[in-house]
């Protein structure tokens, strides 16, 4: 059997702003969050499910406090799509007004995705609406 891939870990100047702004944009739920570290998971990842086998639970996020600045692209970027029916330009429009910003890492103009950078500077992508 292969390896679980657990959680993704994001290094945060304000790991607890940052958990937050992540939990939101997720529709997510902060599982955990201490002066180390903080989470978010699914939502419907908890008690309610103790069921769950642990090789189909996806993984989380964690953000961990640093105090040096990034100062190149991100090496691994996390995708988002909207679900089916849903619009791009709205959930893109939405995450701007919370703080996110545009960024430009050497797309073409006429991608389909749109590149963002969290309110910390991550970049991550926006993809147009998916069924799954």
């Amino acid at each position: 059997m292969g390896l679980r891939w657990y959680s993704t870990v994001v290094d945060a100047h304000d790991h607890r702003a940052l958990v937050a702004w992540w939990a939101e944009t997720l529709d997510w739920q902060v599982s955990f969050e201490d002066e180390n570290e903080a989470a978010v998971i699914p939502k419907w990842l908890d008690e309610e499910n103790p069921g769950v086998p642990f090789e189909q639970v996806g993984p989380g996020l964690v953000f961990v406090p640093v105090a040096d600045e990034r100062t190149v692209k991100n090496r691994l970027h996390i995708d988002l799509a909207a679900p089916l029916h849903e619009s791009q330009v709205a959930h893109v429009d939405a995450l701007l007004a919370r703080g996110a910003s545009r960024a430009d890492v050497g797309q073409a103009e006429d991608t389909t995705w749109v590149v963002l950078r969290d309110p910390e500077g991550n970049e991550f992508c926006v993809l147009s609406s998916r069924e799954s």
